[in-house]
């Protein structure tokens, strides 16, 4: 591996974790939070927005930019953490999260928060929006990406695969679908709720080009980016990514629930700490 790899990876690394402490942060600001899908998440928003997404952070609405659109709205503080690392949002803002006249609600909402292109959380309405975007920008001649972020559970909305059969009726080739697979539903574990397996199967039969990434492996998320950003082939893309919840906090990845996460007081300092201490482990190795 070369030095500029070396220096790459070793930077992507820095901003996952600043992700994480990040959204740490602001759980303790409410003492509660989806904790466990912004740590489990953390690799993918900092390989998108520190490696592959085109965009500005002073000028959120810059025409030329990718579109990345928060279909799981619960996952905003993940998001939030992920555009404080881009530098859209300013850092004196994190402590202001879920509060009244705040630009960072608990859920996504377009209207408030700058980056934020769509109010999500009604699951499997974000793949058809979507689906929409990339028609228009392909209109326009625009050619920038549109980027689906969505949950396994969005997979049990039948809208979610009538949009997906659309998007590869229509060629659309700028549309890259993100799957976090982390087996977790409000109701209990994903495949018991409604089984999705064998996903990888299930989307190529649609039409689209699949990726299956460890997604707590950033080399491996970054590669996932590329070669969908580079694909020549008029299609869709999917990164299916394979994730932890509450990856990066040993205590927090255990827990038996942490689909949302409640916290006690002390416990969000102890957890900042050991999500610290095995940063400068890993960055010392």
């Amino acid at each position: 591996m070369d030095t500029d790899t070396i220096d790459a990876t070793t930077a992507l690394a820095n901003s996952a974790y600043r992700i994480r402490r990040f959204a740490l942060r602001m759980g303790e600001v409410q003492g509660q939070g989806y904790i466990g899908q912004a740590l489990g998440y953390a690799d993918i928003l900092a390989a998108a927005y520190c490696h592959a997404l085109t965009f500005r952070a002073d000028e959120p609405e810059w025409e030329g930019r990718d579109r990345f659109l928060l279909s799981h709205g619960h996952y905003a503080i993940a998001f939030y953490a992920a555009l404080l690392e881009a530098k859209i949002i300013p850092e004196d803002e994190l402590e202001t999260y879920g509060s009244d006249d705040s630009r960072l609600p608990m859920s996504g909402m377009a209207a408030y928060t700058p980056g934020m292109e769509i109010s999500g959380g009604s699951l499997g309405q974000g793949l058809t929006i979507a689906v929409g975007m990339a028609l228009g920008l392909r209109l326009k001649n625009n050619p920038a990406f549109v980027y689906n972020s969505m949950s396994d559970g969005e997979l049990d909305e039948g809208a979610t695969w009538e949009a997906a059969m659309s998007a590869a009726h229509h060629k659309l080739g700028n549309l890259i679908a993100i799957v976090d697979v982390n087996r977790q539903q409000a109701d209990g574990v994903s495949h018991e709720i409604l089984g999705f397996e064998p996903l990888a199967d299930k989307w190529a039969s649609f039409g689209w080009h699949v990726e299956r990434v460890d997604g707590n492996d950033l080399a491996a998320v970054v590669q996932a980016f590329d070669r969908c950003r580079n694909l020549a082939d008029a299609k869709p893309r999917v990164i299916l990514a394979d994730t932890l919840m509450g990856k990066g906090v040993p205590f927090l990845e255990t827990r038996e629930k942490n689909h949302f996460i409640r916290v006690e007081q002390d416990e969000w300092q102890h957890a900042i700490d050991v999500l610290d201490q095995l940063h400068a482990k890993g960055a010392g190795a």
